[in-house]
């Protein structure tokens, strides 16, 4: 029986966490230009940075799970991605799609705490980075 700690893990590797991470300086340059024109110092508050990190997270999360879901009959017949969590049975399709719908809400609730714009803005977002590949 596997361990939650398996699990997270896995989860962490099907969505190549990293990479995540090595993302977030742009979102947070993003941030930053669009910052200038509605505060006196250019920056975003740290409130506002915990949102963009969330929102970054939640929305590459449930992209990269998504993939994989979409991806899985081609990847298990491909010898290279056949280990992949969903192929290889360490992950069930139903708990990638909560994981990808907890994740599309993380991005939703994100969204909504920076700003009613950006509320607005985030179906088309998502849509974007969920069908982009």
């Amino acid at each position: 029986m596997k361990t939650a700690a398996s699990n997270i893990r896995t989860t962490l590797e099907m969505i190549k966490i990293e990479h995540t991470l090595f993302a977030l300086p742009f979102a947070f340059l993003g941030a930053l230009l669009a910052a200038r024109g509605f505060n006196a110092t250019g920056l975003p508050t740290l409130w506002q940075a915990l949102w963009i990190t969330l929102a970054m997270v939640g929305a590459r999360s449930a992209a990269m799970a998504f993939n994989r879901i979409a991806d899985r009959e081609y990847d298990a017949r491909n010898p290279r991605t056949a280990a992949r969590a969903i192929p290889s049975g360490q992950l069930s399709v139903s708990f990638v799609w909560a994981f990808t719908l907890a994740s599309a809400a993380l991005f939703f609730l994100a969204s909504l705490m920076l700003n009613r714009l950006t509320l607005i803005l985030s179906p088309v977002a998502l849509a974007l980075v969920l069908l982009y590949s």
